[in-house]
């Protein structure tokens, strides 16, 4: 009779994204003597017993590299299996800090952007956390069965100009062929612009139309045992249950609210930014808010976990 392997220890570790206004993050090479070195991580370090995550990550930015955190937002929890141990990893944001940055750990700092990743090899932990950096922060929600085909696509044209990144196509209630011609000339515009389009439910006209995406209703996402065959894969949840879905099939973020009231739910209660923030907390795909929201909630809305937000209305007026 053989020993059953001992299990892994649990270890918690926070980890900082410290960014630029450019949208570089801060990275540090591991030393000599640690597990991994030479590979490239996000700054941070181990939670001790009893301590928060969220203080855990104030300590050790201080520690590491001498800052001291001014604003420092929950993002996403992931979790990996190590040789050595099963660490869960607490995601923070920390866009503003005080002091200048000496490193006291790591053999080497860089910064780098999300978009041209140059420094590697990074920790094999961080895959889903890069691609998640390269996912914008605002997604707009395509409205034409109300404003119209022809002012859909000049307010889409004038929000890419703004800087707009993320364009969900939704028009479920169209005909098959308005929806379609839609469909086309929002990926022609977002490809343009450089911008990502995703197709709400259906994954023969986002293939049909080159789109970069597919987005899932929450019908469609209970029913899907495998992740769908697209770059980016996201889906609408309303609950923990299928947020834990999302996670399971590995999408790419999840849109949940409505968070404030809107015109659109009028008998159905809001979530309210606690609300939100409990029923999105520890989630390792990046969640968007809807409902109520535009952006000028932008930096509330990430107060609370939020990776960004999302609006039919708030992204064309």
């Amino acid at each position: 009779m053989t020993d059953s392997p001992a299990p892994k220890k649990r270890v918690d570790v926070a980890a900082a994204v410290i960014t630029q206004a450019d949208g570089s993050v801060l990275l540090g090479q591991r030393a000599p003597g640690t597990f991994y070195p030479g590979y490239w991580e996000f700054p941070g370090g181990k939670v001790e017993p009893g301590e928060d995550p969220r203080a855990a990550l104030i300590r050790e930015l201080d520690e590491e590299l001498g800052i001291t955190v001014d604003t420092c937002w929950p993002w996403l929890m992931r979790e990996h299996d190590y040789e050595h141990a099963n660490v869960r990893l607490h995601f923070f944001e920390v866009p503003e800090w005080t002091g200048d940055i000496n490193d006291h750990v790591h053999s080497a700092l860089a910064w780098d952007h999300p978009d041209r990743f140059v420094v590697s090899p990074m920790l094999p932990a961080n895959g889903p956390i890069l691609k998640a950096l390269r996912l914008p922060r605002e997604m707009g929600i395509t409205d034409a069965a109300h404003l119209g085909a022809e002012a859909q696509l000049d307010a889409l044209d004038r929000a890419l100009g703004r800087g707009l990144k993320l364009v969900q196509i939704r028009d479920t209630t169209l005909d098959t062929a308005p929806r379609e011609r839609l469909a086309h000339h929002v990926v022609q515009r977002c490809n343009a612009a450089g911008a990502l389009a995703v197709v709400n439910g259906d994954a023969d006209l986002a293939r049909r139309t080159g789109a970069h995406g597919l987005h899932l209703p929450a019908r469609q996402l209970m029913a899907c045992g495998t992740r769908p065959d697209f770059e980016w894969v996201g889906a609408s949840c309303h609950t923990r249950a299928e947020l834990e879905h999302c996670a399971k099939l590995g999408l790419d973020y999840a849109v949940v609210g409505h968070v404030n009231a809107t015109p659109s739910h009028p008998n159905t209660p809001a979530l309210g930014w606690d609300g939100f923030h409990a029923l999105t907390r520890l989630l390792p795909m990046p969640v968007f808010a809807i409902g109520g929201v535009s952006l000028d909630h932008m930096g509330l809305a990430r107060s609370y976990g939020a990776h960004g937000v999302a609006g039919i209305r708030g992204s064309w007026g």
